[in-house]
C-alpha cells in the first residue's frame, strides 16, 4: 500500500513524493502557498508557489524572496506529484490546493468562503477523496447574512455618521475585508485608508480589481479636510492617537467575530458588522458536500466540535493542528502608523 500522499508535520503539511509543505509555519526549501495572509505565507522559504493574483501581494509582504506564479487550474508536475490551484474565495488571489497521484485526489482549502463577493474569485469545489478544511466558524450559531444585507447596514451607518457630523472610522483586515468593503459600499464620500490598507490598495487596483478612487491618511489630514470621509484601518488603529485626528467619530469593526457579543463589548465597540471572508456554519458543510470527500480533517477554529459533527454525518475525520490563526492573524502586522 503507497503512502498517504499528504502527511502533517512540526513544519506543516508535507507531500513527501513532491518534495514541497502547503503553507509551512516555518522555513522549508520548496512551500506552495495558499493566499497572502501572514499566517499562511511566511518569511524564510526557499522557494514559493502560488497564484499569479496572489504574488504580488506577497512581494510586497514578504519582500526579496525566490517566488513563481501559477494560473488557476493549471496543472503542474511537482516530483510524483500533480498539483494545481483553484479559487477559494477567501481574498483575491487566494486558492485551494489540490494534489493528485494516479487515482488519488487531496484537496487543501487553506481559508475560504463560498459566497461570491464580487471582489475575490468565487470558490469553486474540488473534486477529491481527501479534504482539509478550516473550520474557523465551525458552530451552527455563526451564519452570515447576505452581503447586501450588511452592505445596507454600513450604508446607512456612515450616512448617519455624516449627516451628525461625525467620521466614521471602520476597522478591516487590510488585505481582502477592506478592499471588499471598498467595493460593496455605495459613494457617499471621500474614502480614507490607513497606510497599510492604502499599500495593499494600491497592489490590488495595479493588478487591475475595481476599486474606488481612495486617499491615503498623511500628516495634517483630518475630518475638516475631508468631510463625511469613510476611514478604513486595521482593527489596532481604533482608540489610537491616529484615530482622533479626525475629531467626533463614530468606530466600528466588520469581522465575523462580531456575532459574539462577548467580543464586542471586550473590545469596547458599540458598533459591529458581522461580515468574514471565512465560511459559516452551513458554508462549510456546502463546501465540503460538493467535494464529495470521503475523509475530511479540520484545522484551525472550533474543530474539535466541527469533527464531531463530521463523523456524526458519516465522515471519516480528524484534526490537524496548525499554526494558522483564521481571521484575525493579520491584525498585529498591519497595525504600523502612517
Amino acid at each position: 500500500m503507497s503512502a498517504q500522499l499528504l502527511s502533517f508535520t512540526d513544519r506543516g503539511i508535507f507531500c513527501a513524493e513532491g518534495g514541497f509543505y502547503i503553507d509551512p509555519w516555518h522555513p522549508v526549501d520548496r512551500a506552495l502557498i495558499t493566499h497572502g495572509h501572514s499566517d499562511h505565507a511566511r518569511w524564510g522559504h526557499g522557494h514559493y508557489l502560488c497564484t499569479h493574483q496572489a504574488l504580488p501581494v506577497m512581494r510586497h509582504r514578504l519582500g526579496d524572496i525566490r517566488a513563481e506564479g501559477i494560473g488557476y487550474g493549471e496543472r503542474r508536475q511537482i516530483g510524483g506529484v500533480e498539483v494545481s490551484f483553484h479559487p477559494a474565495g477567501h481574498v483575491p488571489g487566494s486558492a485551494q490546493i489540490r494534489v493528485a497521484r494516479g487515482g488519488e485526489v487531496w484537496v487543501v482549502s487553506g481559508d475560504y468562503k463560498v459566497e461570491a463577493d464580487g471582489l475575490s474569485e468565487p470558490f469553486e469545489p474540488v473534486a477529491c477523496h481527501s479534504f482539509i478544511s478550516e473550520c474557523t466558524f465551525g458552530l451552527p450559531l455563526f451564519r452570515w447574512q447576505p452581503q447586501a444585507v450588511i452592505a445596507e447596514q454600513l450604508a446607512n451607518w456612515w450616512h448617519t455618521n455624516a449627516a451628525e457630523g461625525r467620521a466614521s472610522i471602520l476597522a478591516a483586515y487590510g488585505l481582502g475585508k477592506a478592499q471588499r468593503l471598498m467595493t460593496l459600499l455605495p459613494q457617499a464620500g471621500p474614502i480614507l485608508t490607513h497606510g497599510a490598507v492604502e499599500e495593499t490598495t494600491r497592489i490590488l487596483r495595479d493588478q487591475g480589481y475595481p476599486l474606488p478612487a481612495t486617499t491615503r491618511v498623511v500628516a495634517g489630514m483630518d475630518a475638516k479636510s475631508h468631510p463625511g470621509a469613510l476611514i478604513i484601518a486595521p482593527p489596532s488603529a481604533l482608540g489610537t492617537a491616529w484615530a482622533r485626528r479626525f475629531g467626533p467619530s463614530a468606530e466600528a469593526f466588520a469581522s465575523g467575530w462580531m456575532a459574539l457579543r462577548g467580543i464586542r463589548r471586550r473590545r469596547g465597540l458599540g458598533t459591529g458588522f458581522v461580515i468574514s471572508d471565512h465560511a459559516d456554519w452551513p458554508g462549510l458543510n456546502a463546501a465540503i458536500r460538493a467535494t464529495g470527500a470521503e475523509r475530511v480533517f479540520v484545522t484551525h477554529g472550533y474543530t474539535t466540535p466541527f469533527r464531531r459533527w463530521l463523523e456524526e454525518q458519516g465522515y471519516e475525520a480528524g484534526i490537524v493542528q496548525t499554526e494558522f490563526g483564521g481571521e484575525e492573524a493579520d491584525t498585529p502586522s498591519e497595525a504600523e502608523p502612517s
